[in-house]
């Protein structure tokens, strides 16, 4: 839990995660809801990194390393 404390989002998105279990009736497994909330907060790292509107390579300013 203390790898969560120290980041806002990770923290925020464990809490919400717990709270969805509780709603649904299903008992809440810590280690599960790690891997869970790490697994979503990767596919979002993952989704923003590809999304273009995020790739600098595309701005008509970004200048390629030249070869010598």
């Amino acid at each position: 839990m203390c790898m969560l404390c120290d980041d806002e989002k990770a923290y925020q998105a464990y809490m919400n995660y717990l709270d969805e279990m509780e709603r649904q009736g299903k008992p809440a497994d810590p280690d599960k809801a790690m891997d869970a909330v790490l697994d979503q907060l990767e596919a979002a790292d993952k989704a923003r990194r590809d999304d273009p509107a995020n790739d600098k390579t595309l701005s008509p300013f970004f200048c390629s390393p030249v070869d010598k």
